[in-house]
């Protein structure tokens, strides 16, 4: 019983070190506090080896002339300025003079832009170098149908291998709609 109240009793030399160093931290913030507010000019000695100046000599008496006249003077007008603090951008330009009397009536409107070529539904599945020097390209519908051909040849009726590259096939249509690069690409997995 005797161990148990030693243990549970604060124990004195440790409460008075723990206040000794609260004072000792108080005391350094307090100093540097102080010490960081006063002004950093010339220490007492200095000042007492020269004759002490006025702070009316020091000063400049057009400084302080107080210009009222000043403060009644218009101010600037402000035009029709828009400004966003939050975006940097160039100032749009100015809308066109609008022309006085009745607006034009719209004319006939330009003919309408061909429609876009189809895509050639055909897939360069790869190459074959044949014996004469000739590259043979073969093409795929992915939907089970495959083909080859080397240049010139037509293709499932429709379409004509015009070159055959390094890496690029170029097709057209035979009726010359229109003409396509295709790269080794393949067919998607099923």
């Amino acid at each position: 019983m005797n161990t148990e109240t030693r243990s549970s009793r604060p124990r004195s030399w440790l409460l008075i070190l723990l206040g000794i160093m609260v004072v000792a931290l108080i005391i350094t913030r307090g100093w540097s506090y102080f010490a960081a507010d006063s002004p950093a000019g010339p220490s007492s000695q200095s000042r007492r080896g020269r004759p002490a100046q006025s702070d009316a000599a020091r000063l400049d008496p057009k400084e302080l002339e107080i210009r009222l006249d000043a403060l009644q003077a218009p101010r600037p007008q402000r035009g029709g300025v828009e400004r966003d603090p939050f975006r940097f951008k160039p100032r749009p330009p100015p809308p066109p003079p609008r022309a006085e009397g009745p607006l034009p009536t719209p004319g006939p409107a330009g003919p309408p832009p061909p429609p876009p070529v189809p895509t050639i539904p055909l897939k360069l599945m790869g190459f074959v170098d044949l014996p004469d020097g000739r590259r043979l390209a073969s093409l795929s519908d992915c939907k089970g149908a495959t083909f080859s051909a080397v240049e010139g040849e037509v293709v499932d009726g429709q379409y004509r291998v015009v070159k055959i590259g390094l890496e690029s096939v170029v097709i057209e249509y035979v009726n010359g709609k229109g003409r396509q690069t295709m790269r080794v690409d393949g067919c998607p997995p099923r």
